[in-house]
């Protein structure tokens, strides 16, 4: 089973995209995705909607349009996502392939791949990000923004080797992310 983890600097960046891309570049992985959304419960308990509309407009009834076979929502009541992960890995363990679309996860988990989804543009950054970000596998950022990119990653003492991959909104699965994750996910590590 191949776990990848879509995180990001804030809201609206792309990060659903992203997970909508990879889904479909990847077809043949049969993928369960999750998005969690801490803070979002109504409820004093963890919540997990299985989406089941294609076309509900929410992120994850994107995921399945896209083609997932599964598509769950996890909700918490607060931003600890700790009450979630025994319900998480009960999922995990009944799916072929999963992408889960947070930065919080990677408290839990190491996946196989971690991008990071970033926008120098927009001046939000969040905590979680911000604290996963050294972790990520690569980072992935809007083509245009690439070259403010690179002045703005010197404050954050991230290694160098660090693959930064562009992406062109609102197709953010371009031809460079999808190398990447095949020689991720594919290809023979023996």
């Amino acid at each position: 089973m191949a776990i990848v983890v879509v995180g990001g600097q804030t809201k609206n960046v792309g990060k659903t995209g992203v997970v909508e891309g990879l889904i479909r570049a990847f077809s043949d992985m049969q993928w369960t995705a999750i998005k969690i959304e801490p803070g979002a419960s109504g409820k004093a308990d963890v919540e997990i909607v299985e989406e089941r509309a294609r076309a509900s407009g929410t992120d994850t009834s994107r995921y399945l349009a896209a083609g997932a076979v599964r598509a769950l929502w996890v909700k918490t009541p607060t931003s600890d996502i700790a009450p979630a992960m025994p319900r998480i890995r009960e999922v995990l363990e009944q799916a072929k392939n999963v992408v889960i679309e947070s930065n919080r996860i990677r408290r839990f988990l190491t996946p196989d791949v971690y991008l990071s989804v970033l926008n120098p543009g927009v001046q939000d950054f969040k905590k979680s990000a911000m604290e996963y970000l050294n972790r990520a596998d690569a980072l992935l950022v809007p083509e245009e923004k690439l070259e403010e990119w690179r002045q703005y990653a010197t404050t954050l003492h991230l290694p160098k080797s660090m693959p930064v991959l562009p992406i062109w909104p609102p197709v953010y699965m371009t031809e460079e992310v999808v190398k990447f994750l095949y020689k991720q996910l594919c290809s023979d590590k023996t």
